[in-house]
């Protein structure tokens, strides 16, 4: 075992990489978003997964303002240390579209069909 080094992940020219948020039970892949290495190192430590917002230019704490948190299970990183996966216990919908994944939209044959509705 190695003591994990949040610097010595592989950052784009913008300090961040992709982190995909999967359901621990379920193994669905519910989002997308991105972390920096203080991002990735806050989500270690409060369990919490703690997101940067490309927009805001700011933190976000998945949750914190809807309710709909992800408590972080296990933090899984991939062969080349560019990417995350974050094992998750979602509460509640994870896209703010109020749906449970972000990926409800399918293109078969060029033609877009809605896999699920918002949750009310």
């Amino acid at each position: 075992m190695t003591q994990f080094d949040p610097n010595k992940l592989t950052f784009d020219d913008k300090g961040l990489l992709p982190v995909i948020a999967q359901d621990h039970e379920t193994g669905e892949i519910l989002m997308l978003a991105w972390m920096n290495a203080e991002a990735v190192a806050k989500t270690l430590e409060t369990k919490k997964v703690t997101y940067w917002s490309r927009s805001r230019q700011a933190f976000w704490i998945k949750g914190e303002t809807s309710g709909n948190v992800q408590a972080l299970i296990d933090l899984r990183v991939d062969c080349d240390r560019d990417c995350l996966l974050a094992i998750v216990d979602q509460t509640g919908p994870a896209c703010h579209t109020n749906r449970r994944s972000c990926f409800y939209t399918s293109v078969i044959d060029g033609t877009e069909h809605e896999l699920m509705k918002p949750e009310v």
